[in-house]
């Protein structure tokens, strides 16, 4: 008998064949069963790799909900918050800078970010376009295409993220070439250092970071802050009220990205498994808790919740669980949602107005307050005695090296921003001129009009 049949038949016929074998193993001469196994070696070394179906699934659908998260719902998020004359500048910019780091992520960024080299960078070569990855090759269990194309989706977000500090007054053409710059020089060497392995300058730490609170959203808000502070602030920004245009845009996309999250997190398992189970049950938890939390507070705080303030809540919870989603147990991910929830209130009046910073979307309020909370407490609640299932090290030291991850992202972070920044500004300029700035960048950049009316 051929073990051909192996290499020819479907799947479902594997079984028939192999009773077939066993039979001849169990009657035929030692001779036919050496060359039966020796068979069965060569056609399994030469087979490609079996990759389970349903985590392939998972991992499709995953990718597609963080797409979903970036167009439409942070498009829509920041697009409510900015003036009617502005709202199509944001979205071209969430839609266009996603794209250019998708084209990024192809060129060079796989490659930097998830190949071996030092404990800062991967090769920016080694699989620059691509090189040597087939539809068979293996990666974490997944074809490698998969992975390329699911973890592109957290580079764009990431990236995207950013410019709601900037709108209103920032060129087209600026946040373009400062998006490239700052996702090569500031998320690609974060991944590589929490993500691409144990030798990794975080990892190697201890470092727990399940989905991207300092990958992401530490990594996104301190971008924001930095860059806001070099931009400066908006033509009559604290003189008078630069009112959100459409409150509901904003809850729209804040409800599509709580969907989408769920991508974002129970896929950073990387499985249809236990554990991304756990991270898609602590998703929603945390999220709840942080729409509790920010409502109770603004309506102890002035006398009534906004709806703008409840789904800022939402992300603020879905950004504190996001490094946790993984290590913490439901009661964690309870309490993490409800003190994220809280502070980031602090996070987008006291300590904003403390800063005298105009980040326009609250990028830094939310994401980078909601992140430290998040990161920290991961220290916390990871340990198994406060029903986490991962955690290497005693909680003291636990929390000290999510404490030190934080430190160092944020001057990483901090001193890439604003090289990138002011190389922008030598070579394109950051702002729109004040009479541009008062026309709206719909008109400016684009050449159009959301509303004609």
């Amino acid at each position: 008998m051929s073990l051909s049949i192996f290499r020819h038949a479907p799947a479902r016929a594997w079984p028939v064949a192999a009773a077939a074998l066993m039979a001849l193993l169990a009657s035929g001469t030692a001779l036919a069963q050496d060359a039966a196994v020796a068979e069965v070696a060569e056609l399994v070394e030469s087979a490609a790799p079996a990759f389970d179906s349903g985590n392939v699934a998972w991992m499709l659908t995953s990718t597609l909900l963080v797409l979903l998260m970036v167009v439409p719902g942070l498009a829509l998020f920041y697009g409510g918050m900015v003036r009617a004359k502005n709202v199509l500048s944001v979205l071209m910019q969430v839609l266009v800078v996603f794209s250019v780091v998708i084209l990024v992520w192809i060129a060079y960024g796989y490659s930097a970010a998830f190949t071996e080299g030092n404990a800062f960078f991967g090769s920016f070569t080694e699989k620059a376009f691509l090189r040597g990855i087939t539809a068979d090759t293996d990666a974490d269990g997944l074809p490698e295409f998969l992975f390329i194309v699911f973890q592109s989706t957290f580079a764009g977000i990431t990236t995207a993220l950013v410019v709601g500090s900037f709108a209103e007054r920032i060129k087209f053409t600026a946040v373009l070439l400062f998006s490239a710059i700052w996702v090569t020089f500031a998320y690609l060497p974060m991944v590589h250092m929490v993500w691409s392995g144990d030798d990794g300058f975080l990892a190697h730490r201890g470092v727990l970071d399940f989905a991207g609170g300092t990958v992401v959203h530490i990594n996104a808000g301190i971008a924001g802050l930095v860059g806001a502070y070099i931009l400066g602030k908006r033509l009559g920004f604290g003189k008078e009220a630069l009112k959100p245009h459409s409150v509901p845009f904003t809850f729209i996309g804040a409800a599509l990205l709580w969907v989408g999250w769920f991508g974002f997190n129970a896929g950073s398992a990387v499985a249809a498994d236990q554990i991304a189970s756990l991270a898609m049950l602590n998703t929603m938890v945390a999220t709840a808790a942080g729409v509790v939390a920010w409502s109770l507070v603004e309506a102890i705080a002035k006398g009534r919740p906004s709806a703008l303030g409840a789904a800022s809540g939402a992300i603020a919870g879905l950004v504190g669980i996001t490094p946790a989603a993984g290590t913490v147990g439901p009661i964690g991910a309870l309490v993490i949602g409800l003190a994220a929830g809280a502070l980031c209130v602090w996070g987008v009046n006291g300590l904003k107005r403390l800063l005298k910073v105009d980040d326009t979307a609250d990028v830094f309020g939310v994401h980078a307050v909601g992140g430290i909370v998040g990161a920290i407490l991961t220290g916390v609640f990871s340990a198994e005695s406060l029903g986490g299932t991962e955690a290497d090290l005693a909680i003291g030291a636990q929390v000290w090296a999510q404490t030190f991850s934080v430190l160092f992202t944020i001057v990483w972070c901090a001193l890439v921003t604003a090289a990138a920044m002011l190389l922008v500004k030598a070579v394109v300029g950051l702002r729109v001129s004040e009479e541009d700035e008062r026309q709206g960048l719909d008109i400016v950049s684009h050449g159009e009009r959301a509303y004609e009316s």
